[in-house]
């Protein structure tokens, strides 16, 4: 993938139809690449020229406690997805890529990073359901839930766009969702990178130790 400088108006506007379906393969980076490229060296991280704000979020964690995204992750670099336990293949792929990369840091690092996980089908992602999925992943994933309209806003203030949970033609219940990470600098607490679900661990392994420091890969 190219390094890729984006308006942040107009990521936006593109971001927020970009929809995945767990289990569609179809993926949020191809439209979102579309808006505007400039060729460069080969990255995964999509640099937005005017970083997103950190949603006003306070949501349930999973131990049952209240949670302000803003006021834990202030100062603290933090990778955010949205997306949903019950999904088949794009959020656990997601989700383990970002784990497995995480181990390669140092302890340190491991301690100051901030991993996100806000579900997007919180009448079944309870925060035991969430607990359990995420301990099989990373115990130290941040698993969020709570009222959908909650999610689905905060969502959008980063042009992820979430769609309400509903049963897809063979009765299966299905979320669809974008797929983008949004990496968030410990420098400014703005969301300056990201990620679409083509990253790989490697991109992650390489990229995370420079979000660690606020930096741009």
């Amino acid at each position: 993938m190219r390094k890729k400088t984006f308006a942040a108006a107009a990521l936006l506007a593109a971001a927020t139809l970009t929809l995945s379906a767990c289990g569609s393969g179809d993926g949020g980076a191809g439209s979102v690449a579309a808006v505007s490229e400039e060729t460069g060296k080969q990255q995964a991280a999509t640099v937005l020229d005017q970083p997103f704000t950190k949603p006003d979020l306070v949501l349930t964690d999973t131990r049952g406690t209240s949670y302000d995204l803003r006021k834990e992750t202030k100062g603290h670099p933090t990778l955010v997805y949205f997306g949903y336990t019950n999904c088949p293949d794009v959020c656990p792929l997601t989700m383990n890529n970002i784990a497995v990369a995480k181990k390669q840091l140092s302890k340190a690092d491991q301690d100051e990073l901030r991993v996100v996980f806000v579900t997007t089908d919180p009448d079944r992602d309870t925060p035991a359901a969430l607990g359990k999925w995420l301990k099989g992943i990373d115990p130290q994933v941040v698993g969020l839930t709570g009222k959908f309209a909650t999610i689905q806003a905060a969502a959008r203030t980063l042009g992820i766009s979430v769609e309400a949970p509903h049963k897809d033609k063979n009765g299966k219940i299905v979320s669809t969702h974008g797929t983008q990470v949004i990496a968030f600098s410990p420098k400014t607490d703005g969301g300056y990178l990201l990620y679409g679900e083509g990253a790989t661990v490697d991109d992650y392994t390489k990229d995370l130790p420079k979000i660690i420091k606020g930096q741009t890969p």
